[in-house]
């Protein structure tokens, strides 16, 4: 059964005065939105929505074509940059704002937590805003009250409870709004990004709860967040929007590498390596840094390529005794692999103040399947000091080993893999 659908959605806003420029359209265009129940007559054809470059129409469209159903009981992450259409269309489905076309078809009552403060009035207390937050949705105060010690305990806000909100700090309306949001059993739960103000013993314990209104209660979730960890423990299906329209449908996993794997550097965007150096100390210069025979921020390791190999150049003027470190990140930031075998082999080179060399063969796992990864680097002396720096130096497409045992690196299961020159 279909809880939400959108049909060919589209949300078109003007830039800078809102009117017709006449009374008589004005009025022309009321009379055919509101009385004829027709698209408005007025509509322009609008530019497509990149908020980082200047178009030629006074015209924009926040949303175009937006054209996919959710399921009953499904949980939803929507994910995209930042102006790709995400709030808005979350205040299209909770009708903060109207579609300027295409139809939104819902079944079930929507709970929504769009921003901090959503639907509290400043000057009633606490227990006003939750008896008028379940009013709004239709429950008698009896079904109000029955959940109003669950609310309380949940949102941590008991102490506060009969002080006017407009007293409350950002974190506690969050609370509080989440909490009446989850707890008055609505059909289809809507939160925005807005769970970020609250701190991380809350954020784990709304997960907790969205979970088991999913799952539990077999209703239905939209959750936007730009933490992509969050969306893929929460959400079964994931939709990625870009410039306002729907750039990829489909399982979280895919929907959260495809949003990825569209953040990376392309070859117009490339730099070299030595760019992204950080802390590095005064007596170094580093004149190059290769990652698989390339100074430059991406490549790609073909299909069954085991081997890859790592050069560090540069002059010193100081003594050193150093190896190089490597640390392998999934696009989210967390560790899968790393190479620092000066520190558990003692592999370390000892370098005379002049130019040197240091060069690595470093070999991959057996089991690192397709994708794409994220090169941190540093050279270093084992538990004493770090000569330099290079965070996120390079973006690397493993094209992996497609045999029996080839599947995506596991932490729990796998553990953190160590790697090893040959």
């Amino acid at each position: 059964m279909k809880a939400i659908e959108f049909n060919h959605v589209g949300k078109q806003y003007r830039l800078g005065l809102v009117s017709t420029g006449t009374f008589k359209n004005d009025l022309s265009r009321w009379w055919a939105m509101n009385v004829l129940g027709k698209e408005d007559p007025f509509l322009k054809i609008g530019d497509t929505n990149i908020r980082s470059t200047k178009g030629d129409s006074d015209f924009v469209w926040a949303l175009k074509d937006i054209n996919f159903s959710v399921e009953q009981g499904d949980v939803v992450g929507i994910i995209g940059k930042n102006g790709a259409g995400k709030s808005t269309l979350l205040k299209l489905l909770s009708r903060v704002t109207a579609p300027t076309v295409g139809e939104i078809n819902v079944c079930g009552r929507i709970a929504s937590l769009l921003e901090v403060g959503t639907g509290f009035h400043p000057e009633m207390t606490g227990r006003e805003n939750i008896y008028m937050n379940g009013a709004i949705m239709g429950m008698t105060k009896a079904e109000v009250t029955r959940k109003f010690d669950e609310i309380v305990d949940f949102s941590g806000c008991e102490r506060y409870i009969d002080t006017p909100v407009k007293r409350y700090s950002s974190g506690m309306k969050v609370r509080l709004g989440f909490a009446v949001a989850a707890h008055l059993e609505p059909e289809i739960l809507v939160v925005d990004e807005v769970l970020a103000v609250g701190d991380a013993e809350f954020q784990k314990k709304a997960i907790g709860k969205m979970q088991d209104v999913s799952k539990g209660q077999g209703r239905t979730v939209l959750f936007v967040s730009h933490n992509m960890a969050a969306v893929r423990s929460l959400c079964q299906k994931g939709v990625v929007l870009r410039d306002g329209m729907t750039d990829y449908l489909g399982s979280v996993d895919d929907a959260i590498n495809h949003y990825l794997e569209s953040s990376t550097p392309q070859a117009e965007e490339q730099k070299l390596m030595t760019e992204c150096i950080q802390e590095c100390k005064s007596f170094l210069k580093i004149s190059e840094i290769q990652i698989n025979n390339t100074p430059y921020n991406f490549t790609s390791l073909n299909h069954g390529q085991e081997v890859f190999d790592v050069l560090v150049k540069g002059n010193t003027s100081e003594p050193m005794r150093c190896d190089i470190k490597l640390v392998i990140k999934k696009l989210d930031g967390t560790p899968m692999a790393c190479y620092m075998e000066g520190r558990y082999k003692g592999h370390l080179n000892d370098i005379p103040p002049s130019e040197f060399a240091i060069e690595r063969h470093i070999r991959l796992p057996k089991y690192m399947a397709d994708g794409v990864y994220i090169i941190d680097m540093a050279l270093y002396e084992p538990n004493c000091q770090v000569f330099f720096k290079a965070p996120n130096c390079q973006t690397m497409h493993i094209e992996g080993f497609y045999d029996q045992f080839a599947h995506p690196i596991n932490l729990s299961r796998d553990g953190f893999w160590g790697l090893e020159s040959v």
